[in-house]
């Protein structure tokens, strides 16, 4: 008879999982007909029977309550009762490291993004985009990749009002494809997300602004997981409304605000090294529905189904950096289908007043932040005289300190967007 094996999985005691009735996990042994039956003792032991084989696993309690199996038994289905008891092999301590596809869109594609120059009568693609507009000015540079993979958005005269309007800047990882959604799209469905909740207050009480943002953010990321494409994007935003900053950011995007010269960091990157993020990775649960088809005589009605629970992703130190799943080095984000379980898109928001001390805001991709603190960009966009040179020179900034990654610096004026008291 061919060996074939399985993972013993069960949920913990009655009272971690009261939605387990059955004393049986149900499983299906590939092309034999066996049983396979699990205890749960008051000790926290669960024993597994396959035949005349027994394997102890001991289970572990987890965060919030959980529990897991230390050790993954595999057996091979025995000829008879009397059969001896095959070999239990011990798993691997983690999964494989999972691979994300790569897309690369064509430099057709590129070129729409970036402006184009004249060089030696020829026209040629630049590496650098610069835009601005009415209180707000921006300078982005493609790094070594082939593609660039940050974008950016801007609404002004949110609802014909000039002092409210939606900046944010995105950055991409996997191609282009999440950053171009993100950019074309996030603030259309926070705007309307804002839009509903002010409906559905109808002037009784407030709408929730930061909890808009969020759903416009999750609207974001539903939409464009639905294209089954690959990569992903980090974003932060700005909302200015009624005098208020809303910040909100996913990933390692950040946004630092200028108080008379000093900076202060509204945003706190997402990444698996933090002990908050790193907790909710680990602690992450999948389920899955089993069900058992086992029709031999010695194993009659274990015929049901049984939801059980797997322990979520892992945390690894690679390349001297840290990864979900070892692969990506951000823990929020839009988009990254192939790691959705552990990369959620809920943004951390904040909301400040603006007051006379407040300046100018920075948003920019970690192209910068890798390289220049903080207090170093507040200090050159209050040096320069226009937030155009100020941008550039942070770009090159920057790249002269050996940064090889697309780099995206936006910078907001907000003495534009103050409201006028009576």
């Amino acid at each position: 008879m061919s060996a074939a094996s399985t993972t013993a999985l069960d949920s913990s005691p009655a009272t971690a999982f009261p939605s387990c009735s059955s004393p049986f996990t149900p499983f299906s042994w590939p092309g034999t007909a066996t049983r396979f039956q699990l205890h749960s003792p008051d000790n926290g032991d669960e024993r597994a029977e396959m035949g005349g084989a027994t394997k102890r696993a001991k289970i572990e309690p987890t965060a919030g309550g959980l529990f897991h199996y230390r050790d993954t038994v595999l057996m091979d289905p025995p000829a008879s009762r009397t059969r001896k008891p095959v070999s239990v092999l011990k798993p691997k301590k983690r999964p494989a490291r999972l691979v994300l596809p790569e897309q690369r869109p064509s430099m057709a594609d590129f070129s729409e993004m970036m402006s184009r120059r004249k060089v030696g009568g020829k026209e040629e693609e630049s590496t650098t985009l610069q835009a601005h507009g009415r209180g707000y000015c921006l300078v982005s540079k493609k790094g070594r990749r082939e593609i660039m993979e940050d974008g950016y958005g801007v609404t002004l005269d949110i609802s014909g009002d000039p002092k409210q309007a939606f900046f944010t800047v995105v950055d991409g990882h996997g191609g282009r494809a999440a950053a171009d959604y993100g950019s074309q799209n996030l603030g259309k469905n926070v705007l309307r997300a804002i839009e509903s909740a002010t409906s559905e207050a109808n002037g009784t009480d407030p709408p929730d602004i930061e909890q808009a943002i969020r759903d416009g953010y999750a609207i974001t990321d539903e939409e464009f997981l639905r294209k089954g494409v690959a990569g992903g994007a980090c974003a932060a935003s700005v909302l200015v409304k009624d005098g208020i900053l809303h910040v909100s950011n996913v990933g390692d995007c950040r946004v630092v605000l200028s108080r008379n010269g000093i900076v202060d960091a509204l945003t706190s990157d997402h990444r698996p090294s933090r002990a908050d993020e790193r907790l909710r990775i680990e602690s992450s649960v999948r389920i899955y529905h089993l069900v058992c088809r086992s029709g031999s005589s010695y194993s009659k009605n274990i015929h049901c189904t049984h939801n059980a629970l797997l322990q979520g992703g892992y945390v690894h130190f690679r390349n001297g950096v840290w990864r979900v799943q070892g692969s990506l080095a951000v823990s929020r984000a839009i988009g990254d289908i192939h790691l959705k379980q552990w990369i959620i898109s809920e943004p951390e928001t904040q909301k400040l007043p603006m007051t006379p001390d407040c300046r100018f805001l920075i948003i920019a991709s970690d192209g910068l932040w890798d390289k220049v603190t903080g207090q170093e960009a507040v200090d050159v966009v209050s040096q320069e005289k226009s937030l155009q040179d100020s941008c550039r020179k942070l770009v090159e900034m920057s790249s002269s300190r050996g940064n090889l990654d697309d780099i995206t610096v936006m910078a907001v004026d907000l003495r534009g967007f103050v409201l006028l008291k009576n």
